[in-house]
């Protein structure tokens, strides 16, 4: 998402929302999975490029807030939609939540290039690194094959160890890949800022733990308290409720004092909130037992999530904006699928066990400690490695961009002057 933010948003819902019809009309469960892949590719080109813009259109001093917004009604729809969904399944058919998207993707479409400005850069080729593509596929294909199926075997198996030794070979190859490439996916000189390399870190080890929790809490509440499946996606709640009331505020607090203290606090409450939702038991009641760690654990996130997705764009290039969210947005996402695919072997968890209300709270209570863990590690992270001054070096460097590559604030992305968040894009409605 290099080249055309929004051109690659349009396209990317065009994909989405065409996967869906193929989902919606699939005869076969064959023909299901298979759109819903080409799902997951529409939906991958849209978060980089929604981020992408946020960075080109707002002023340095705007993007924390303007970047907060979008992660609280992230959070929204990501809270709305399972409950919809449900509603649809039961009350007209499977093939409805599929077909919701079309109306959604035909407003986006026509909305888009209308209210948000594009933004390019100049230097970009748009050629497709396959190979790096194809390697990274495979390694995490590889891996969380092999940590599931060990879970599920309760050991390892020939299968499982093929599957992990491919996965780590193909690792190796993609970073290799990528070193020598002319137009890598992952151009790793990214890393070689110290800011970008640690917020990545702190995103890793706390989405992980976050990973964690929503894979397992909603299955404890429906096997161990007799939550239906409605009442256990509704319980959680409360967190959308915090996003949407914080998150903008903490972007601006993180651009205010720093994201040092909000991400070093935010991932500590995110661990206490595991911690007392490791004291769950069976007959707890909802507003004595679950509503209290949801709302720590919902106080951290909205401490945690905006700061850091601030932080990995400003310490790096503005050009490369898409690139670093795209980053971003994978290393959250590999550490959620790694801990999914992981925590049941770490805790003892496989088969039958997600069914024993005693087994099943045994092994989560264990899980919590791990996940909590790992929150803890993105506080210390956050405490050594963040610094308070990122924000204002990326102001800095916005202000004068190396050659010929000035183009008012935007360090090579040709576009319409910066925005204040305070001001509404141009023909938006009001």
């Amino acid at each position: 998402m290099n080249e055309f933010e929004v051109i690659g948003i349009v396209i990317g819902v065009v994909w989405f929302t065409g996967a869906s019809l193929l989902c919606a009309l699939a005869p076969t469960i064959e023909l299901l999975v298979a759109a819903r892949v080409f799902q997951g590719i529409g939906a991958a080109l849209l978060t980089p490029g929604s981020l992408a813009i946020i960075e080109s259109g707002f002023q340095p001093s705007d993007r924390a807030r303007a970047i907060g917004a979008w992660s609280a009604l992230g959070g929204i729809a990501g809270a709305i939609g399972p409950l919809l969904g449900g509603y649809l399944v039961d009350a007209v058919d499977w093939r409805a939540i599929f077909f919701i998207n079309l109306p959604l993707g035909a407003f986006i479409v026509w909305a888009a290039p209308r209210h948000i400005p594009e933004s390019r850069d100049e230097s970009a080729t748009g050629r497709l690194d396959v190979r790096g593509s194809l390697l990274a596929a495979l390694a995490l294909g590889g891996i969380t094959f092999a940590l599931i199926q060990a879970s599920e075997r309760g050991g390892v198996s020939s299968g499982v160890a093929i599957a992990l030794i491919v996965g780590l070979i193909a690792g190796a190859a993609f970073f290799a890949t990528e070193r020598h490439a002319e137009q890598p996916m992952l151009p790793l000189s990214i890393f070689r800022s110290r800011q970008f390399s640690a917020a990545n870190a702190v995103t890793f080890a706390v989405y992980a733990a976050l990973g964690g929790v929503f894979f397992l809490l909603v299955i404890v509440l429906q096997v161990v308290l007799g939550y239906s499946a409605v009442q256990a996606g509704a319980a959680a709640l409360p967190v959308t409720a915090l996003l949407l009331l914080l998150s903008a505020r903490a972007g601006a607090l993180a651009q205010r004092i720093g994201p040092k203290l909000p991400l070093t606090v935010g991932s500590l409450l995110i661990a206490a909130g595991m911690l007392m939702m490791g004291g769950i038991e069976a007959g707890d009641s909802y507003v004595s037992a679950v509503l209290p760690a949801v709302v720590v654990y919902g106080l951290g996130l909205a401490l945690v999530v905006a700061p850091i997705t601030a932080t990995v764009l400003a310490a790096a290039d503005e050009r490369q904006a898409g690139v670093a969210s795209g980053v971003n947005n994978a290393v959250a996402r590999t550490g959620q699928l790694g801990a999914v695919a992981a925590l049941p072997l770490i805790v003892g968890l496989s088969g039958s066990d997600f069914q024993d209300p005693v087994a099943l709270q045994a092994g989560f209570d264990t899980a919590m400690l791990v996940t909590a863990s790992l929150a803890v590690v993105g506080a210390v992270l956050s405490l050594l490695f963040i610094s308070n001054d990122v924000f204002e070096e990326a102001t800095e460097k916005t202000g004068h961009c190396p050659g010929n590559l000035d183009v008012d604030y935007s360090c090579g992305v040709d576009g319409p002057p910066l925005r204040s968040a305070e001001e509404p894009i141009a023909g938006a409605p009001r």
